[in-house]
């Protein structure tokens, strides 16, 4: 079991790496998740998500997106696996992310991607999974 922490780490990146490992059949703990970035402008990264709900056709069968940070994550990993095929909803059963650090985890050795760090972003802009939760009318 890896724990990782979301804590200044570009989105996109991070999932990548994680759908990776969760393919080869590791079990993956995120922490922090509403400290997690995505680049880009503030307003324009919240219209973008805001756009994407409000497409919706048939409301009971339309995709459901949560408003939550940790929920907005595994969303986002689930994304980049093969979910409609058994190998894919196995690898994501694997996947837990957390808001903050559980107490249960706490004593145990957390990672941080360098690869996926925002050190490595040419610009300044980027917002929060927390704020952009916030925005869209979560509560945390």
């Amino acid at each position: 079991m890896k724990i990782y922490n979301g804590e200044g780490l570009i989105l996109g990146r991070m999932a990548t790496v994680i759908a990776k490992e969760l393919l080869l059949g590791e079990e993956i703990k995120v922490v922090n998740c509403e400290k997690i970035i995505i680049s880009g402008k503030k307003e324009k990264v919240i219209a973008n998500e805001k756009t994407k709900r409000a497409r919706k056709g048939y409301p009971l069968k339309s995709a459901k997106f949560s408003r939550l940070p940790d929920r907005f994550v595994r969303r986002t990993i689930r994304g980049m696996l093969p979910w409609k095929i058994t190998r894919g909803k196995e690898a994501y059963k694997r996947v837990m992310c957390y808001i903050g650090i559980p107490e249960v985890i706490a004593n145990e050795k957390i990672i941080v991607l360098e690869k996926a760090s925002a050190k490595k972003l040419p610009t300044l802009k980027y917002i929060t999974v927390g704020e952009v939760c916030k925005a869209l009318g979560g509560k945390v």
